[in-house]
């Protein structure tokens, strides 16, 4: 497994000027070349899910499979658009930051989850707002992420696990989708925030493994 920081979180050396989703297609792609990595399956949190299926599109059947967590994956609805609108503005972000902040929490409390929001809490307005642009632009460009990987020319094998939003249409929707296209699944895990990596790690990890080993399988 390979894990590494997008540029200006974490470890990773402070961004220097703007970036987006191009720029961080480019630092993911010198990571895989860095590691030698001939095939892999990019599990992508959120929004890091349009770097995702870039990679899919730039190195092709070298990317056999994703897994997405936790992402808006259908078209997402007017609130949200609104919310990520309000995202960019330099009078109104604080306001949507902390509105996005507390949805994601969740009604139970884990301290994983609280620090987690901490450390997101720290970022500057500009890479809120960063974020905001970066979101609305790639929405407005294909619609949805489900979308975006239909018009791929062979789309991969992909997983979709999440916990919010807790609409029973939402399951729904994508439950359509995949009866239309074979090659995606969506399973909703009984979690309450936004971040079914901390809330069920070992769910999350029992299902990035089964999809390993279903594209193991299919290579023999």
């Amino acid at each position: 497994m390979v894990n590494f920081e997008w540029r200006g979180h974490g470890e990773s050396a402070p961004a220097h000027g703007d970036f987006g989703t191009a720029e961080m297609l480019q630092d993911a792609l010198a990571v895989i070349d860095a590691c030698e990595l001939d095939q892999l399956i990019p599990c992508a949190a959120s929004h890091a899910g349009w770097v995702a299926i870039e990679l899919r599109r730039e190195l092709g059947h070298r990317v056999p499979a994703l897994v997405l967590l936790d992402w808006i994956v259908t078209e997402p609805e007017a609130e949200f658009v609104e919310l990520i609108g309000r995202l960019q503005s330099e009078r109104d972000w604080r306001r949507a930051r902390d509105t996005l902040l507390q949805t994601w929490r969740g009604s139970v409390p884990r301290p994983e989850i609280d620090d987690a929001l901490a450390v997101m809490r720290k970022h500057s307005a500009r890479m809120w707002r960063r974020a905001g642009r970066e979101i609305a632009s790639s929405y407005t460009r294909y619609g949805s992420p489900v979308q975006a990987l239909a018009e791929l020319d062979s789309p991969p094998r992909v997983l979709h696990l999440y916990g919010q939003p807790h609409s029973p249409d939402y399951l729904a929707a994508q439950r359509r989708f995949a009866g239309e296209h074979d090659w995606f699944r969506v399973k909703r895990l009984q979690v309450s925030s936004h971040f079914s990596m901390l809330e069920a790690p070992n769910d999350v990890a029992m299902a990035i493994d089964a999809v390993a080993a279903e594209v193991t399988e299919r290579a023999r």
